[in-house]
């Protein structure tokens, strides 16, 4: 072997492989048939047995790209697990691209619908579309009653693309990923050892490595242990020697290994606990994921708060989430002032009313928000994709609008729309989808490419602006979290309280709970002394302060926060009374979960008698109980 290394290779056949060489999808009983089934009965529902011919086409030639490369039963897992966890009342909101893709929808996978905007008639299936860019999105059409039999029709579509999910020959692996509430992540996890068998399921492998500080640590104590004296940049040679080596192994937060049933998973990897720990209850790969992600599936089913916090308004609220209009008047007014919550900049120190709407609340996107007075859906979609993208925004679409050469309406807001603006100028679609594939790459544009742009008469700033672009965000992944956050938006505009109650029970963290009971003076000051520390604040501090901008917009509106009562608190839900919140056990500093459920499990037994009594049965430490009583609880 070590003197005839050629000599060998060549007597080995070629066909075979050390590790496999293609993805081996599981397998689900009629998962084509099932597919195509739920696409075209939903098409068929929502726009009529006799569907428009590019729309057909649309369905078909997606349909042929996923079954034909055997890609029906991905979508027919996620189905399972989107369609799951709606029965059991949490909505789920998906990710990435997965919206560029109609089966996706008509599937039931996303809510994204990425047809052109149209009215469609939900009585008798009339539809009108705008196939040449007339509108950003269908939520922005006006209201508009069918000509055909006078029903109010509803608007959809925002145009993105099939080519973003699965390529422009539709063979690219669909990553489809899901987020789905925290609360109910892990029986989603485990809804996958029902569909294919615990042996048949495992959570991806990672590996951990030593980092540049931790190996410089390493040589540092080597140094002190060995008496030495190290020259500074023997110790940089050592130090980077050491960093990227194997630490420790884990797990991926949602991904999920899936193995075909004929098949085992020492095929494709071999399996262990997650940090040795045998108590887990789940086997990992051994491998991290990215070594073998051409070979075997990986569902991503994520935790997020979003769909958490959706579940928690409609229980208080009684309002069906999927109801909320997506242009009310009311809600959009938050993204370009305050007024529609009744109160004033000057009162919230902030020109927005967006603060805790997710996506839109931190200061960068509350920045834009000012400068671009956004004021229907597709521009809140366009600020979206702008604030998550690299060098699209700042040194680029900002520019252009404050010199009056482009609006926030058709500078370069996501990835698709270089496509779809391309084609809509006139350029081929597959010279369209190259560009963009480039330019969200941060590769450029070719210049033989630039010369067709110019042939079109693209202007230039449109090319300038791509030249610049580094990373761009998808438009069905935009478009997925807007239409939570106008969701939220929603009902801390119209259902104030259960807006604060549902924000500080699932969002926050960090409080301080002294200073939001005493009222928005002693709020306003805490917050000033987090600002005055500027760059010195910790993240502890700038998390406060998140948490105190809101409970000082709550109390500027008129509400009012009540210390934790030992008989009414719960463990970590805030509770409505009146027009105030009850604050939970575990906002008292100090005082973590599991000790704020022994409270109220003790609580349950029968009535605390005591401060003896609540240290004895709540298993609460002296430190507390000397809280509690300084601030009568």
């Amino acid at each position: 072997v070590v003197d005839n290394t050629q000599k060998i290779a060549n007597m080995v056949d070629d066909g075979i492989h050390p590790v496999l060489d293609r993805l081996y999808p599981p397998h689900m009983k009629g998962a084509d048939d099932e597919i195509r089934n739920s696409t075209m009965d939903k098409a068929h529902e929502l726009y009529g047995d006799d569907l428009p011919d590019f729309l057909q086409a649309r369905l078909d030639r997606e349909l042929d790209s996923i079954i034909g490369n055997g890609y029906a039963v991905i979508y027919l897992i996620a189905k399972r697990l989107v369609d799951k966890s709606n029965k059991d009342g949490y909505l789920v909101g998906s990710r990435g691209s997965v919206g560029s893709s109609l089966v996706a929808t008509m599937s039931g996978i996303t809510e994204v619908n990425p047809l052109p905007p149209h009215y469609r008639c939900p009585n008798c299936k009339y539809s009108h579309f705008f196939m040449k860019g007339e509108y950003g999105s269908g939520y922005d059409l006006p209201h508009k009653e069918c000509p055909e039999c006078g029903t109010l029709m509803i608007g959809d579509g925002h145009n993105i693309p099939f080519e973003t999910f699965l390529g422009f020959s539709g063979n690219k692996v669909p990553d489809i990923d899901l987020n789905f509430s925290g609360d109910y992540q892990p029986i989603a996890h485990n809804y996958l050892k029902v569909l294919f068998g615990e042996n048949n399921v495992y959570r991806a492998g990672t590996i951990g490595t030593v980092a540049d500080k931790t190996a410089y640590g390493y040589v540092k104590a080597y140094e002190r242990d060995t008496q030495q004296t190290i020259r500074s940049a023997e110790i940089d040679r050592l130090a980077q020697g050491d960093t990227g080596v194997k630490r420790t192994t884990g797990q991926h937060p949602a991904g999920i290994i899936i193995v075909p049933d004929d098949m085992d998973i020492f095929d494709f990897t071999p399996i262990q606990y997650p940090a040795d720990d045998q108590t887990s209850a789940w086997e990992t790969t051994h491998f991290d994921f990215h070594s073998i992600h051409d070979n075997i599936l990986k569902m991503d089913v994520l935790g997020h708060d979003d769909p958490t916090m959706i579940r928690m308004l409609q229980d208080l609220s009684g309002i069906d989430p999927q109801s909320i209009p997506m242009d009310d008047p009311g809600v959009m007014g938050l993204f370009s002032g305050t007024e529609t919550i009744g109160v004033t900049e000057e009162q919230i120190q902030s020109k927005t009313g967006t603060l805790g709407v997710p996506e839109f609340g931190t200061k960068f996107v509350r920045g834009m928000l000012e400068q671009t007075k956004p004021q229907n859906y597709s521009q809140l979609l366009q600020i979206s994709g702008l604030s998550h993208g690299t060098d699209v925004w700042l040194g680029n679409a900002d520019e252009l609008i404050k010199e009056g050469k482009a609006t926030i309406a058709n500078v370069i807001g996501c990835r698709d729309n270089i496509m779809t603006d391309l084609i809509n100028w006139g350029l081929d679609s597959e010279t369209s989808f190259q560009i963009m594939e480039f330019v969200r790459k941060g590769k450029g544009i070719k210049d033989e490419w630039q010369e067709k742009m110019h042939e079109v008469n693209i202007p230039q700033w449109y090319i300038d602006s791509c030249l610049k672009i580094k990373y761009m965000f998808p438009r069905a992944h935009a478009a997925a979290y807007v239409l939570m956050a106008l969701r939220v938006a929603y009902f801390k505009v119209y259902f104030p309280l259960v807006y604060y109650c549902a924000y500080f029970s699932v969002r926050a963290d960090d409080f301080d709970l002294v200073s939001m009971c005493r009222g928005k003076d002693a709020v306003k000051t805490r917050m000033k002394e987090i600002n005055d520390l500027g760059n010195d604040a910790s993240a502890k501090d700038k998390n406060l302060l998140t948490v105190l901008e809101l409970a000082n917009e709550m109390l500027e509106r008129g509400f009012d926060f009540e210390m934790v009562d030992l008989n009414k608190s719960d463990a970590e839900q805030w509770l409505i009374e009146d027009n105030k919140l009850i604050a939970p056990f575990n906002a008292i500093p100090g005082l973590g979960l599991n000790v704020a459920k022994q409270i109220v499990a003790a609580r349950a037994d029968k009535e605390f008698i005591s401060k003896e009594d609540l240290a004895k049965r709540g298993k609460v430490s002296k430190k507390l109980i000397e809280f509690m009583t300084e601030n009568h609880v």
